[in-house]
């Protein structure tokens, strides 16, 4: 019974660490006043990318860097229609995820089908081999304690540093922040853009390591449940690591309802959306309920900003 959980605790923080990567890059976006809709385009990106570096120099640090830098290029289009070219972000961001789909089975159509070892499991001398903790903690591949890390990391950088704050304060009011010599648009290219390589990571974390080979749309609906964990965090890093451990549950919890549809007597189908409805579930009860106001959003998100002379 204790390998079965730490099997399921194991799987859990694997499917749990692609929407990881996306939500945090996405919730700095959003910070900034930028919002991307197109993250499961720049994941999917990412994971092309990543794959095809990976399988053609056989070295996985060069399709890590190349997918977080397609992930970022990509963002920089964004960028560029919506700061500088004032396009409608919304409108944008769903063109970005479709441009995203198709490039990307553009990319990838002569590795479909091709297996790679995958990325290795990181051994820590002793640690390790501990009974339970080992497995549960320490044998897990270099990119699951990257994104735990990078979360951190955002944390800190929003709440203690100079340029955290400035970024907040793009994010809650440009006009103020640009009225104190703050570079506005500046802090969104670069938020954005960071948002964009932690897609790409995410998108990279799945052809390399939850299943090493390439698919068409293999993010499966992952970059739309990122941007509903930004949301469900409130735009806090901490919980939207919980978040996304919890919905990397239920994405578990829907595979092995799968398994056992035959014995429930549902077709597979109806548990393949269990994790999209958790989605609109909890989006539902956020908006709805009685806590909605520690939900808000930054307050210029989404708002078109052309800096006056």
């Amino acid at each position: 019974m204790t390998d079965f959980l730490v099997l399921i605790t194991v799987s859990i923080v694997i499917a749990a660490t692609p929407m990881l990567f996306a939500a945090v890059g996405e919730l700095v976006a959003e910070r900034s006043g930028v919002l991307n809709l197109g993250v499961e385009g720049m994941m999917l990106i990412g994971a092309v990318v990543g794959f095809g570096v990976t399988m053609s120099t056989g070295s996985a640090i060069l399709g890590i860097g190349s997918a977080a830098l397609a992930g970022a290029a990509l963002a920089l289009v964004f960028a560029v229609l919506v700061l500088t070219l004032m396009a409608n972000q919304v409108a944008t961001g769903l063109a970005l995820t479709i441009f995203g789909i198709g490039l990307s089975a553009l990319i990838g159509a002569g590795f479909v089908g091709m297996p790679i070892a995958g990325l290795p499991k990181l051994d820590i001398p002793v640690l390790s081999t501990l009974p339970i903790i080992g497995p549960l903690l320490f044998q897990y591949d270099a990119m699951v304690y990257l994104s735990i890390a990078l979360t951190v990391a955002v944390g800190w950088f929003l709440k203690y540093t100079h340029a955290g704050m400035v970024l907040r304060a793009v994010g809650e009011s440009a006009e103020s922040a640009h009225s104190i010599g703050h570079p506005v648009i500046g802090v969104r290219y670069l938020a954005t853009m960071f948002g964009g390589a932690m897609a790409g990571l995410g998108g990279a974390f799945l052809s390399l390591s939850v299943t090493p080979m390439w698919a068409e749309n293999m993010t499966s609906g992952r970059g739309w449940i990122a941007l509903a964990l930004v949301v469900f965090g409130s735009w806090r890093p901490g919980r939207v690591l919980l978040g996304a451990y919890i919905f990397g549950g239920v994405t578990i919890l829907q595979l092995h309802a799968q398994g056992s549809g035959s014995t429930v007597g549902l077709p597979s189908q109806v548990f393949t959306m269990l994790p999209y409805l958790a989605t609109i579930a909890v989006l539902t009860i956020i908006s709805a309920g009685p806590w909605r106001g520690r939900f808000q959003a930054p307050a210029c998100l989404g708002q078109s900003f052309r800096p006056s002379v």
